[in-house]
This record gives structure tokens, C-alpha cells and sequence, in this order.
């Protein structure tokens, strides 16, 4: 099970820290990630942390101003993002994905699991 939290309304330019619990697994071994769905949009795969040497993946539309990290010994996911912009408005999942070792899934369609989402709303 994966829960997350720390989802809001922000103004643009802001910072929020998106936190997800795994429960019922092995955090550590898995490649583990966030993905978006906006208003209207696809899902989009934004950044992963893969289980082995510690390797980071971004997408273009977030690389330098979100940050993903994870601590398994709490079993949890962390998504830092700075500057926030109202483009970055959508449902944000936490998801894991097993086997890919130093990578990460590439497409959302590739996780083996994701959380019920937490909101993330910019807008003035």
C-alpha cells in the first residue's frame, strides 16, 4: 500500500514536499516513483529513484526544480518541488516498480503499483 500526503493549494513560485508511506512491501528493492495526471491530460512519469546506486531520473517538465528522494529505512518517498508553476497542477501518485534495478520505468504504464494520489493546485 502506498499512501501519500502533503498536497495543497500554492501560489506560483512556491515549494511543497509530497511524502508517501509504503506499507506491505519491501520499499528498498523496488524502483520508486511519482507520477502526475492533470486536468484533462495524460499521466506523466516526472521522477524516480531506482532501487540500486541510488540513480535519479526527471522529466524535462520538472528537471531542476523538483527533487526526489527516499528513505527506506521509514519506507517512504519524498517529492521536494520548488517553484512551483500553475502547469504543475495536477493529482500527483506515488508508484513502484519492480526489476528495473539501476533504472527507473520510463512511461507510468510501467509501475506495478501506484498510491490513491494527493492534489497539488497552483494557482494566485
Amino acid at each position: 500500500q502506498l499512501v501519500e500526503s502533503g498536497g495543497g493549494l500554492v501560489q506560483p513560485g512556491s515549494s511543497l514536499r509530497l511524502s508517501c508511506v509504503a506499507s506491505g512491501f519491501t520499499m528498498e528493492i523496488y524502483a520508486m516513483g511519482w507520477v502526475r495526471q492533470a486536468p484533462g491530460k495524460e499521466r506523466e512519469a516526472i521522477a524516480c529513484s531506482s532501487s540500486q546506486r541510488g540513480n535519479t531520473f526527471y522529466s524535462d517538465s520538472v528537471k531542476g526544480r523538483f527533487t526526489i528522494s527516499r528513505d527506506n529505512a521509514k519506507s517512504t518517498l519524498y517529492l521536494q518541488m520548488n517553484n512551483l508553476k500553475p502547469e504543475d497542477t495536477a493529482i500527483y501518485y506515488c508508484a513502484g516498480g519492480g526489476g528495473f534495478r539501476e533504472s527507473c520505468p520510463n512511461i507510468p504504464q510501467d509501475y506495478d503499483f501506484q498510491g490513491q494520489g494527493t492534489q497539488v493546485t497552483v494557482s494566485s
